[in-house]
């Protein structure tokens, strides 16, 4: 009989609560600050982007939170997501390694972040709102907040970054059919907006800058709140029944990974794979190498600064201690539009300063080469964000072929590339290319972030 290749759990076994990493933690992370007072911020601060309940997340020391029913009714959708041993890979690679992948790609929006777009948009209909505004880069998170609102019967207004708004078309179709209203940021709409097109008429855009507008949307309406799709605290716990499921699943295949590996753009993904092994590894049960993996061409970790930094592009959000590039840095338009974030989640840069992840930046030619190696053997077509991520298991499966030891590799697979065939297709005409990131450009960026 052919050993297991896929490892499934049945719906009674989805995780009933999320883990907080925070308590588990050496220090805790430093507090947001209010960007007028540069005090740390306060509930009522947050109140008029978020509901209460999470606000009480972002702020918790509880190391678990129980999931909602109402939460878990939808999770039942798609969750929970296989895990499977990349044989067919392996066996192209010839490494003694054995790596394993977390799909999630099989949720509606083909990606992991309806774990948190469902929790956000259930609280905030609990509370009475009506309607959400958010950003969104390559268009998974704007797709799943679509979803999720949908489910409620929920408003959702989406501010998408103008490169990926143009290399995505089909993103944008699938938001409209889930009953969102879409628009390219920067846009016109939004005071941020038109102030950066006043200064670069042919802005690319970015993150910050579709945060900024997002924001200044929600706030004033009492009827609106913002959603966040990465960095924040709570956003990371709910994706942590991404973890919670593989440590079962691992379990299942008898493994323990040796060495774990994410994509990191602003940590929602890599911090739900790897919140639950760093509480493993911080209790002495396993001891794995944990490495982020980011875009050269946004290398927030491997080149930003860890500093007080806004997290949108003019200033309107708390300060938040993290690794940044500058809140004013426009990343080269690369085809992982979801990793094109100036700064990282304050939790996931607390763990790297504190010795507990190590990160690595690889350019966009060499993920897409390990993208085609992946989909040819394995058969999925993956996202480019989780290029980067594969790109990295296959770097580790060849450094255990050419040490000739056999290591044990887990990543994230965090979403399928059907809707990013733009991006493969200048790939295999031979159109992608690395682009350099300059010293002076990040210095130019940096010299905008508050000193404290």
């Amino acid at each position: 009989m052919a050993e297991r290749t896929t490892f499934l759990l049945d719906e009674t076994q989805i995780p009933t609560q999320w883990y907080n990493v925070v308590p588990d933690l050496p220090e805790p992370p430093p507090p947001p600050l209010h960007p007028g007072t540069h005090e740390p911020v306060g509930p009522d601060d947050l109140a008029p982007l978020f509901p209460m309940a999470l606000i009480e997340q972002e702020v918790s020391t509880e190391r678990w939170i129980d999931i909602p029913g109402g939460v878990l009714d939808v999770y039942r959708i798609w969750r929970p997501s296989p895990l499977v041993r990349a044989r067919r890979l392996e066996k192209l690679l010839d490494t003694p390694a054995r790596i394993y992948f977390k799909y999630e790609g099989v949720s509606p929006a083909g990606s992991h972040k309806p774990n948190t777009a469902v929790p956000q948009a259930w609280y905030n209909h609990a509370e009475g709102v009506q309607r959400l505004t958010t950003e969104t880069g390559a268009g998974q998170w704007g797709t799943s907040l679509a979803f999720a609102t949908a489910q409620y019967g929920m408003d959702c207004e989406v501010w998408q970054v103008r490169s990926s708004y143009d290399q995505k078309p089909a993103r944008r179709t699938m938001m409209e059919i889930y009953g969102a209203t879409l628009h390219p940021s920067p846009s016109d709409l939004t005071e941020a907006g038109r102030g950066i097109l006043a200064s670069s008429p042919d802005s690319p855009g970015s993150l910050g800058i579709a945060i900024s507008e997002a924001v200044e949307a929600a706030v004033g309406r009492d009827d609106t709140r913002y959603a966040l799709g990465t960095v924040l605290n709570h956003v990371l716990l709910h994706q942590t029944v991404i973890g919670e499921e593989a440590l079962r699943q691992l379990e299942m295949a008898g493994d323990t990974p040796d060495v774990l590996v994410g994509c990191t753009g602003g940590g929602s993904n890599f911090g739900g794979l790897i919140f639950p092994f760093l509480r493993e590894k911080l209790g002495g049960r396993m001891d794995p190498t944990i490495r982020c993996v980011e875009p050269a061409s946004c290398p927030t970790l491997t080149r930003g600064e860890y500093r007080y930094d806004f997290g949108d592009a003019v200033g309107m959000t708390p300060l938040m201690k993290m690794h940044t590039l500058g809140h004013g840095f426009v990343p080269d338009p690369i085809h992982a539009g979801g990793l094109r974030y100036h700064g990282m989640a304050p939790l996931v840069s607390h763990v790297y300063e504190l010795g507990l992840a190590e990160a690595e930046a690889i350019g966009q030619v060499e993920c897409f080469t390990a993208a085609l190696a992946f989909a040819r053997t394995q058969g999925i077509v993956p996202a480019p964000e989780p290029t980067h991520a594969i790109a990295a298991a296959i770097r580790e499966a060849n450094r255990c072929k050419e040490e000739g030891v056999s290591r044990t590799i887990l990543t994230a697979l965090c979403g399928h590339g059907h809707l990013d065939m733009g991006a493969y297709e200048n790939f295999l005409a031979g159109r992608m290319t690395d682009l350099e990131l300059t010293d002076d450009t990040i210095r130019e960026a940096m010299a905008g972030v508050p000193v404290l």
